[in-house]
């Protein structure tokens, strides 16, 4: 499969938003109109509980891995393609720009590129979660990712690394798109800066 099709496929499975499916097929909600709009896991499972959360985020997951896997035996493909399902998931053109901060399709993507760095992101998860720090947990994994892989995996791991890194940092700082309807019939996005996000990291 060629380079666009490997990322277009990325792409569009990234964008999939498991997780505001979810919570419109369980509770009615739209998970951009509640909290901070963000399209997460932790958003889910405050409006639909456990059971939908774990069979979403399977599919989030996965859904993270899908362009590393197309893409094969082409390391440095499969980094981008990895880093392009994060940018699906974050600003999905389903939702019209809103989504996720990406944990759930990084984890995917370092399964097939790097798995340490996905048993590093979910461990460093898991204590703060423990510590009621789900989010200073899931930054300190961030920050530690590249520097471990490039120790563990070498220079591919490290890349892999970076590649789902840099849209997660970026959606932090941005944080959130949501939806503004315009006069006609069309709609318009615009970023505003989030400072929940901020105050959970």
């Amino acid at each position: 499969m060629g380079v666009p099709m490997v990322l277009g496929a990325a792409y569009l499975a990234g964008a999939i938003p498991f997780s505001n499916i979810a919570a419109r097929r369980t509770r009615g909600v739209d998970l951009r109109e509640v909290g901070t709009g963000t399209v997460s896991g932790t958003s889910l499972y405050k409006v639909a509980g456990f059971v939908p959360l774990a069979v979403a985020g399977v599919f989030e997951v996965a859904k993270g891995a899908v362009g590393p896997v197309v893409a094969g035996d082409r390391p440095l493909l499969a980094a981008i393609a990895g880093g392009v399902a994060v940018i699906g998931h974050d600003w999905s053109p389903f939702l019209r720009g809103a989504g996720g901060r990406g944990v759930a399709p990084t984890l995917g993507a370092l399964l097939v590129n790097a798995w340490p760095g996905a048993v590093l992101v979910l461990v460093c998860m898991l204590l703060g979660w423990a510590a009621k720090q789900t989010g200073l947990g899931t930054f300190v994994g961030m920050v530690a990712l590249v520097p471990v892989l490039g120790v563990l995996s070498g220079g591919s791991g490290a890349i892999a690394g970076v590649a789902v890194v840099v849209p997660m940092f970026v959606k932090r700082i941005v944080g959130n798109s949501r939806p503004i309807e315009s006069r006609g019939p069309t709609y318009m996005t615009r970023l505003v800066f989030d400072r929940d996000a901020l105050q959970q990291t």
